[in-house]
């Protein structure tokens, strides 16, 4: 999908329907705009139902002031013109009121971006405004100020979120890896202290190159390849939608039959990913005119060195994550269908997936099929496509009970006793 060939008043809508499925804006709250190059606003109507948005609800106002549209534009124009008037390199902005935003906003803190690598240059440094009342001149000055000094990323006070960017999407983006900041965090508190990543540990993973792959030509694409593509594409969207991870992070693979296999491409939206964006490695060599993801060296190892894995997935979604940015040590041993799923959990130092590929291709076996990497992600394989999803699922899943458990009382795990009866029970021994 080409988001920058679609229409402003498309591209809002699309992503205000995003932002309201995924409960982070309510029907009547956030607002979303587009700085056109001739210098009309494009921006989303005040009062009506962000849950049904059409195209032809939105506003457009030109660079006179004339306002076309059927509706009256959103109430925060102010601060959206003033802010395009300083920083005339940004030309999409999104303002929501995510619950767990809002919650920082109540406490007035940010968000820390340091937890996981790539959060903070997606975001920037980010700011906190002075609160004023929504719509108000004064709101308007408070938020533009912070935007005046460089920040793209605003946190206003007992109100909620403001990302500016060079388009729309990438305003979605910061917002969207804000949240899942916030998110992580407040999951990781219940566990421990989060342990911050030092500028040289970004460093690493910000510097990773990309696999130097030779290129090849596909000639014929079997049946086989095809419905794996199908079915990747159809696994990458319900993971996007659990919000799994985020849109241009995330990665799945799957093995075919004659020792080749997929990959989701590198920085490519997963919720609109499509059958013909997905990557074939063959002979270790790429698929021509495509950018793997620069995970795919290590997928490579781990098929190789383990015959009985047909898929690796490596995601980050925030209840696990809590466990690999603490010293807290997940136990699968919550409910028998987690054991059974998930087994032995082991973990990683940060950046081993990226600086000791070999090693962390050995860690994997069907009794052993999760890694959590501290700081950076988890990696699950399986023997089927779908057996990996299910595992990371119930990852995510059992993450959450546990850290729930937090607020109830002491967890209290199957004993080993028990766990020998599953093993026997189910033919895991």
């Amino acid at each position: 999908m080409r988001f920058e060939l679609m229409h402003p008043a498309d591209q809002l809508v699309m992503i205000m329907n995003r932002i309201y499925q995924y409960g982070m804006t309510t029907t009547s709250g956030g607002n979303l705009s587009i700085l056109d190059e001739n210098g009309d606003i494009w921006i989303t109507p005040s009062g009506i139902d962000k849950g049904s948005l059409t195209s032809a609800d939105i506003n457009c106002v030109k660079p006179d002031g004339t306002i076309l549209g059927p509706h009256k534009p959103s109430v925060e124009l102010p601060f959206h013109k003033q802010i395009y008037k300083l920083r005339p390199d940004l030309h999409g902005i999104v303002h929501a009121h995510p619950p767990t935003l809002v919650a920082f906003s109540l406490a007035r803190k940010i968000p820390d971006t340091h937890l996981v690598p790539n959060a903070n240059l997606v975001c920037g440094k980010v700011a906190m405004a002075k609160y004023d009342v929504p719509g108000s001149e004064q709101l308007g000055k408070n938020i533009a100020e912070k935007f005046a000094e460089g920040h793209n990323t605003v946190i206003l006070e007992n109100h909620g979120v403001v990302c500016g960017s060079s388009d729309l999407f990438h305003a979605f983006m910061a917002f969207e890896t804000l949240d899942f900041c916030g998110r992580l965090e407040i999951d990781a508190k219940k566990l421990g202290e989060p342990r911050s990543l030092t500028d040289t540990q970004i460093a690493i993973e910000s510097e990773k190159a990309h696999p130097a792959l030779d290129a090849f030509v596909a000639h014929v694409i079997s049946s086989e390849e095809k419905a794996a593509r199908r079915d990747m594409c159809t696994l990458v969207h319900r993971a996007y939608d659990q919000r799994l991870f985020t849109s241009t992070q995330g990665t799945f693979s799957t093995r075919l039959s004659d020792g080749s296999f997929l990959v989701t491409p590198y920085k490519k939206d997963r919720k609109y990913i499509e059958p013909e964006d997905i990557v074939r490695i063959k002979n270790g060599m790429c698929e021509s005119g495509k950018t793997p993801s620069r995970a795919a060296l290590l997928i490579k190892e781990i098929f190789e060195r383990q015959p009985e894995i047909n898929s690796v997935i490596i995601a980050h979604p925030p209840a696990i994550m809590a466990f690999a940015v603490t010293s807290a040590e997940f136990d699968s041993r919550t409910i028998p269908e987690s054991y059974i799923a998930l087994r032995h959990v082991r973990r990683a130092p940060y950046a081993s997936s990226t600086l000791d590929v070999e090693g962390t291709a050995k860690a994997f076996s069907l009794s052993s099929p999760v890694l959590i990497v501290d700081n950076k992600c988890v990696i699950v394989a399986g023997n089927s496509l779908l057996n990996a999803f299910d595992k990371l699922e119930v990852l995510e899943y059992s993450a959450k009970a546990v850290i729930a458990c937090k607020d109830i009382g002491e967890i209290v795990h199957i004993t080993p006793e028990e766990v020998d009866r599953i093993e026997e029970a189910f033919n895991l021994k």
